[in-house]
């Protein structure tokens, strides 16, 4: 990741990614709100909304669009079919990846953005907690877990999580930002122990091996912080194997116009 991805007005990132450019998004238009996504046939859509009704914290929902549309008042102008990095096309519980979906998309699909937690690594950057998979470029590392969710319809599946690694003495600070912002999942939902690699309470037997994205170096004074993680839909994807879905890749969001700060609760008091 460079200084000038971070600084990128979220157009200029969405040209970008439009023409072919294929990277993890973490860290890209610092400040700037980014989204996970699912399109889903119009008949599975109630089902959808009420997944996330019932699990807030992995899928809170930012935008509900209209059967067909491919536009978003979260970013004016943009293309839902062809303004992401890397999209995920689903058969029956089966993905294939594309950078541009425009030839499967449908006009009964209706799309949902969900908080995503990219969100609020802007503000945990500000505080001076360090994020190693922005400062190496990298996905953050994301997992599935034993926790299942409170199923809806059709759609079942357990919750995923995106874990960073935070210094010991820090991890106080990072649940005190991320509370503030329950839009894009809040606060975490899990804290591990200083150098642990695997989380019995989630059901994660090795840290190492992310189910999405890639595997983070946790140093003997990190404690492994996990969030509620937006890819959590497409856990229920493999789960329910809908006939058809479209999703953006793991790690890969769409870059909205909206500011962070736009998501942010007043503190209290």
């Amino acid at each position: 990741m460079t200084e000038t991805h971070a600084a990128l007005a979220p157009s200029r990132a969405r040209e970008l990614f439009r023409a072919g450019t294929a990277a993890p998004t973490a860290g890209w238009c610092l400040g700037r709100t980014q989204a996970n996504m699912i399109s889903v046939p119009a008949d599975w859509a109630a089902d959808v909304a009420r997944f996330a009704e019932l699990n807030p914290a992995p899928c809170p929902v930012l935008e509900q669009t209209a059967p067909g549309a491919r536009t978003s008042v979260l970013a004016p102008g943009a293309d839902l079919a062809t303004d992401l990095p890397r999209y995920r096309v689903w058969h029956d519980g089966r993905w294939q990846e594309h950078s541009d979906v425009t030839a499967h998309w449908r006009e009964d699909l209706v799309t949902f953005l969900i908080g995503c937690s990219f969100t609020f690594e802007s503000a945990l950057l500000e505080a001076g907690i360090p994020l190693r998979h922005v400062a190496e470029g990298r996905n953050v590392a994301m997992y599935r877990t034993a926790r299942p969710c409170v199923p809806a319809g059709r759609l079942h599946g357990p919750m995923v999580v995106s874990m960073r690694p935070i210094p010991r003495h820090l991890v106080a600070a990072a649940r005190a930002i991320t509370a503030r912002m329950p839009s894009v999942h809040g606060a975490p939902v899990a804290v591990g122990e200083p150098g642990e690699r695997s989380s019995a309470e989630l059901g994660i037997a090795d840290l190492g091996r992310p189910d999405f994205g890639d595997p983070a170096v946790i140093g003997p004074d990190d404690v492994p912080v996990f969030w509620a993680c937006g890819v959590t839909p497409q856990s229920a994807l493999m789960a329910s194997r809908p006939p058809f879905a479209i999703t953006h890749s793991p790690g890969h969001m769409f870059v909205t116009d909206r500011f962070d700060r736009d998501y942010l609760v007043p503190e209290k008091g």
